[in-house]
């Protein structure tokens, strides 16, 4: 039977929409859907990048109304470190499991080459993480505790000066990793005049230096105003409290000075609101989508095209991933044989040169020996003709002591004769 290949645009084009004579039921789709997902509870992680003392707790804090855990952080850390914190809250029977993650000790450093280092590399971990457990035969994704990072809450510092080398850097290393909102933190000790000033420079340097910061979704109808709006506001000037100030007959978030308080939900004391409005309310899902089809996906391509996964073979032809486990596996086996064969002859020859060096060494040693036996017996005959003319010697000496005692005698018996 001969296959069909039918273009995926003709095959659009051949669906044929019918009306329906009665109710069927499939619109409750989206209750269920909205019944699962209350269920299963939602998962949201932020990273929070920012200089010791900007208010980033503070921050979590206020936009949570919630009191999180966290100690001040000193200035003289040798190094960046990050600590994430998981909570599990609640609201009208919706669970959030939380993590904030905070980089403790950035920017206090003398030298700051490398304070993004440790930001990459937690997110590219928590990738990794979810990559291993995509990858693993018996997968348990329903119940894996997703860390992977949805948003990046970058604190600047509210100078009025424009950014930092650190943010820019820091920055154009994430913007394909995180959704990065930027804010200025602090943003009550700065003008109005000096605010709108900043955000434009801050804008103008993003743009100048190639760095893509995220955009709220301005396809859904539904928000597509209120969000289009909101993308004319970043960075948010915020300011974070965990005080509350009684002004009428409210209980409010506010930060009291000398000359006044600043509310912080007042939108017109800083963007506060308009950032819970955008992170939480109308955007944290489009950011967990974002997260999972654009920065992991990015993520995933690359690592398999690193462990030699490809979609395509030489000839731009479909390759399945199981023919190309087994090229790879076959490749491998090869390297391995190829490997086992050069430690083989690289064995071989060194077993060779041992066994010259050993030859040698037994050919000195019997060169050695043979020297030694023919001094041996060159002195041993030195010895046997010195012991012989010893002999001789003494023979001779024997015989003249014995002419010499027989003169003796002789003389002797002339003398008492004459006598």
């Amino acid at each position: 039977m001969a296959a069909i290949d039918i273009d995926s645009n003709k095959f659009e084009s051949l669906i044929r929409n019918l009306k329906l004579s009665g109710h069927v039921g499939f619109d409750s789709l989206p209750e269920q859907l909205v019944n699962k997902s209350v269920q299963n509870g939602f998962v949201f992680n932020i990273l929070c990048i920012g200089e010791t003392g900007l208010g980033k707790s503070t921050l979590m804090d206020s936009l949570f109304n919630t009191s999180f855990e966290s100690t001040p952080s000193p200035h003289s850390l040798p190094s960046v470190k990050l600590k994430a914190h998981t909570y599990e809250l609640q609201e009208n029977n919706v669970r959030l499991k939380l993590t904030i993650c905070d980089t403790v000790g950035y920017g206090d450093q003398i030298n700051k080459d490398d304070s993004f280092k440790a930001v990459v590399d937690y997110i590219d971990a928590q990738f990794e993480a979810y990559l291993q457990e995509e990858l693993k035969i018996k997968r348990a994704l329903g119940t894996y505790h997703d860390s992977r990072t949805h948003v990046c809450l970058y604190f600047i510092c509210p100078t009025g000066h424009g950014l930092k080398s650190i943010d820019l850097v820091c920055m154009k290393k994430l913007d394909t990793k995180v959704n990065i909102i930027p804010i200025i933190a602090k943003a009550d000790t700065i003008s109005k005049t000096e605010l709108q000033k900043f955000k434009s420079k801050i804008i103008s340097e993003l743009q100048s230096n190639g760095v893509e910061i995220y955009q709220f979704p301005v396809d859904d109808e539904t928000v597509a105003e209120n969000n289009t709006s909101m993308n004319s506001h970043i960075p948010f000037a915020v300011v974070g409290s965990t005080d509350f100030v009684r002004i009428g007959n409210k209980m409010v978030r506010s930060r009291q000075y000398p000359w006044g308080t600043v509310q912080v939900e007042n939108e017109s004391h800083c963007d506060f609101v308009k950032l819970r409005e955008m992170l939480i309310r109308t955007n944290m899902e489009d950011m967990r989508e974002k997260t999972h089809a654009k920065h992991y996906e990015l993520y995933r391509k690359k690592r398999l095209q690193q462990m030699g996964f490809t979609d395509v073979d030489s000839d731009n032809k479909p390759v399945s991933f199981q023919q190309t486990f087994e090229q790879k596996r076959s490749t491998h086996l090869q390297e391995l044989q190829q490997k086992e064969d050069e430690m083989r002859q690289m064995f071989v020859m060194r077993v060779k040169e041992k066994e010259a060096e050993l030859k040698e060494a037994e050919k000195e040693l019997h060169a050695r020996f043979d020297k030694l036996k023919k001094d041996h017996t060159e002195e041993k005959k030195k010895l046997e003709d010195a012991r012989k003319k010893l002999e001789d010697d003494l023979i001779e000496f024997n015989r003249r002591k014995q002419q010499m005692t027989q003169s003796h005698h002789t003389l002797t018996l002339g003398k008492n004769k004459k006598k």
